[in-house]
């Protein structure tokens, strides 16, 4: 891991002054897979206008000289909420009996890749939390497998499987204590 220049970490809990950075950050993250239907940057701008408007909403910017470079975003989600329903096998009740933290976006420009500013939002975003777990869901294929086992690194383990639309990759659904 190389030393990244100093960054600023933003916390917000709407998204009337976020949105755009949002949109910025990812259409430069996912711009190899804006081709498909799933990654698009509008499907992206309607899960993010639904997962903003969801309970307990949370994102954490990471910015450089005043400009985004990163991010990560999610919001509570209870028993019986519909991310719930859609894995396979379906979770424990250890899981899902209290309300849990589901990260349900996140990524660093390829610029600041490798330079721990991914752990530092993400760190940052679990530290605003009370959720016991914190549950994600990662494309396996993402990076080479690279994503799925940095994850892996950072205390998530593999619980199943889901595919939240029929345009979506099946994806690993993954999980963690949230301390």
């Amino acid at each position: 891991m190389t030393t990244a220049p100093a960054i600023d970490l933003r916390t917000f809990t709407t998204l009337d002054d976020v949105r755009g950075d949002l949109i910025d950050v990812y259409a430069e993250v996912r711009a190899p897979l804006l081709h498909l239907p799933n990654y698009a940057v509008t499907a992206f701008g309607d899960r993010l206008d639904r997962h903003g408007a969801d309970p307990g909403f949370v994102a954490v910017l990471a910015y450089a000289k005043g400009h985004p470079v990163g991010y990560g975003y999610g919001n509570t989600i209870e028993r019986g909420d519909r991310y719930w329903q859609r894995i396979c096998p379906a979770p424990t009740e250890k899981y899902t009996e209290s309300p849990a933290l589901a990260l349900k976006e996140g990524g660093v420009r390829p610029a600041w890749r490798g330079t721990g500013t991914a752990r530092r939002i993400h760190d940052a975003l679990l530290a605003t939390r009370e959720e016991p777990y914190v549950t994600l869901m990662v494309n396996p294929a993402a990076g080479d497998g690279k994503v799925h086992a940095l994850y892996r690194s950072w205390g998530y383990k593999d619980i199943g499987s889901s595919q939240p639309s029929p345009a979506s990759p099946v994806l690993s659904v993954m999980i963690r204590a949230n301390d």
